[in-house]
């Protein structure tokens, strides 16, 4: 088991960031870590690269306490903080050698730097100044320091925060490609992210775990409704429609759009069908709705 949290609780005086959490994550997810701000995201992070000590509870990375082993945590664990603090008078390459030098990889230190400058994709840019690089090079700088002793365990804070779209997909498949030898969690508030790059998917919520899931099932945790949406060719009436068998609710939206919804387990395109052909109305288009991980998170921790 890379990560193990048993019962976690985190005050910052009266406050309660954490409240009693649990977790488990085994060695090659790649996991999401969502909550609005203030969730505890963060301070959990912080706990698990030994930067700040849990008030109760216990914590372990790669079998190594976080509080009674925190320097065997910290050989273990790449992080890549939410602000990302570089030294900006500092060139690439010269940064990523102090930062070997800090894990003191000796001999392989020039080997190994190369290695990063590769997989991060820092090659135009290896002899900048940092203060010179755009913000997605500069999360890629980041990136090659977290990875730079060869972390079995990668957490990353908001790694795409403040990045234009082409940055954020190069970053999510960075991320993606860095998962497949190890585990990784990661802090985000982009639902989209979370679908394109997470096996698994934590929702914490004021200091408690609310769902944990793989990303793909998320949505079952809700109890929902089927939504059709279709378009006839010319206006039908509200009340017509609400008879068509398995139909809850109807709602008009533009023009001849309606959305029409049934439960979970009913599918009523067949009966849609059905009624246009009896009606004589012609069916423009309709599809099923599903749900999207922006609407779980939502619906969890609304209110």
């Amino acid at each position: 088991m890379s990560i193990k949290v048993q019962n976690i609780t985190k005050k910052y005086g009266k406050q309660k960031a954490l409240d009693r959490v649990s977790l488990e994550i085994k060695s090659g997810e790649i996991v999401g870590l969502l909550g609005p701000n203030g969730a505890g995201k963060s301070t959990l992070m912080k706990i698990l690269t030994g930067f700040i000590p849990p008030t109760s509870g216990d914590a372990f990375v790669c079998g190594f306490d976080v509080r009674e082993q925190s320097l065997e945590v910290r050989k273990k664990v790449g992080y890549l903080a939410e602000q990302n603090p570089l030294y900006d008078e500092m060139y690439v390459r010269e940064f990523l050698m102090f930062i070997a030098g800090l894990h003191k990889l000796g001999k392989d230190k020039n080997s190994r730097v190369d290695q990063m400058v590769e997989i991060t994709g820092l090659e135009a840019e290896y002899n900048k100044k940092i203060s010179a690089l755009s913000k997605g090079y500069r999360q890629r700088v980041g990136l090659a320091q977290a990875l730079m002793h060869n972390p079995e365990v990668l957490i990353l804070d908001e790694p795409t925060s403040g990045l234009d779209p082409n940055q954020i997909l190069e970053i999510r498949n960075l991320i993606k490609k860095i998962g497949k030898e190890k585990t990784v969690m990661l802090s985000t508030h982009i639902m989209q992210e979370v679908e394109a790059v997470c096996d698994r998917s934590i929702i914490i919520n004021k200091g408690n775990i609310i769902a944990d899931d793989l990303t793909a099932n998320m949505h079952h945790l809700l109890k929902k409704r089927n939504t059709i949406t279709v378009e006839f060719n010319t206006n039908v009436d509200n009340d017509y429609l609400k008879k068509i068998p398995g139909v809850l609710k109807v709602i008009p939206k533009r023009g001849n759009v309606w959305e029409i919804e049934s439960d979970e387990n009913v599918d009523v395109r067949s009966e849609i069908f059905k009624f246009a052909v009896k009606s004589n109305l012609e069916v423009l288009s309709m599809h099923k709705e599903t749900l999207s991980m922006e609407d779980v998170f939502h619906q969890l921790t609304k209110g």
